[in-house]
């Protein structure tokens, strides 16, 4: 979830969302078992493989994981300590995968498809009084903004590296905070203006 939508028309765009959502939930608990980092590994590849797949802007996209590698190298130095270097190759492998496979589903599949895939699967929360409508768009906007918050991040800390070799000050913080809130302010604006606060017609 590394990366806005890719505005493309590609094979993984025409795969219906439901399935994509299926394929990376069954991918995650597939590989919590799995401890050899060969396996994790290959499977590191064919994710990279399906990147390369759609095209050279799809692949690109591999160097927004970047900023991910300190706390990798971090996970992988506490997992070696404790447990062994293939122990925590393992677990760098892992989460890499995850992560990846994530930014994979959420690059080709639109807002509106993801509410509509996982709409359904809410519903089972109604009779609790929950609003499937109105959860299904708080998981797409989380799934949406927070690449977007990511990137926004990682561009304002480039133009401060490009300007200066000290440490990234608190102030550069506290701006990205200031502007993350606009943001906020300006979806819930326009979420207002679209009435997604009036109760759902099929509740």
């Amino acid at each position: 979830m590394m990366g806005g939508y890719l505005a493309e028309t590609t094979w993984a765009h025409r795969l219906p969302a439901s399935l994509k959502l299926a394929l990376l939930a069954a991918l995650s608990i597939g590989l919590l078992p799995v401890d050899d980092w060969r396996v994790l590994a290959l499977a590191l590849g064919l994710v990279g493989a399906a990147y390369a797949g759609l095209g050279r802007r799809a692949l690109g996209r591999l160097w927004l994981f970047r900023p991910l590698l300190p706390l990798l190298a971090v996970i992988f130095g506490l997992q070696a300590y404790a447990a062994g270097w293939s122990y925590g190759a393992s677990a760098v492998l892992r989460l890499a995968v995850m992560v990846l496979a994530a930014d994979l589903v959420t690059m080709t599949t639109t807002m509106t498809a993801l509410m509509a895939a996982i709409e359904p699967v809410l519903r089972l929360g109604r009779p609790l009084g929950l609003d499937p409508r109105k959860i299904a768009l708080a998981v797409a906007l989380v799934l949406r903004f927070v690449p977007v918050l990511l990137a926004n991040w990682r561009a304002r800390e480039e133009a401060w590296r490009a300007r200066s070799r000290r440490r990234v000050p608190l102030r550069l913080v506290g701006l990205f905070l200031v502007e993350t809130l606009r943001l906020a302010d300006h979806v819930a604006d326009a979420l207002d203006a679209r009435g997604y606060d009036r109760p759902s017609r099929n509740n």
